[in-house]
């Protein structure tokens, strides 16, 4: 499998996974191919309404930062099947 085929499934699978959560700017963080296991391990990042903060700063420009939330989802390269996916723990601060 490609690599873009293999981001593009990865991201259809997390926003159906996640419609009813709202999740926002979805994007390719890393990407990794073991071929050992013959697995895609793609980090992917998003943003939920619930992660959004304020503080002094935002209160002065009106816009909230926002908190991302990684996954990594391990996919099958010979049949593209979804294995899994994880939380990745690190939030990163995004400007607005």
């Amino acid at each position: 499998m490609e690599v873009k085929k293999a981001v593009q499934e990865a991201k259809a699978y997390v926003a159906d996974l996640l419609d009813d959560e709202g999740v926002t700017n979805l994007g390719l963080e890393e990407v990794y191919f073991d071929e050992t296991s013959g697995l895609w391990n793609i980090t992917l990042g998003f943003s939920r309404p619930w992660n959004t903060t304020r503080s002094p700063i935002t209160a002065i420009t009106g816009d909230p930062a926002v908190r991302r939330a990684y996954r990594v989802v391990k996919m099958r390269d010979d049949d593209g099947k979804i294995i899994s996916m994880t939380k990745r723990e690190s939030n990163e601060l995004v400007d607005g």
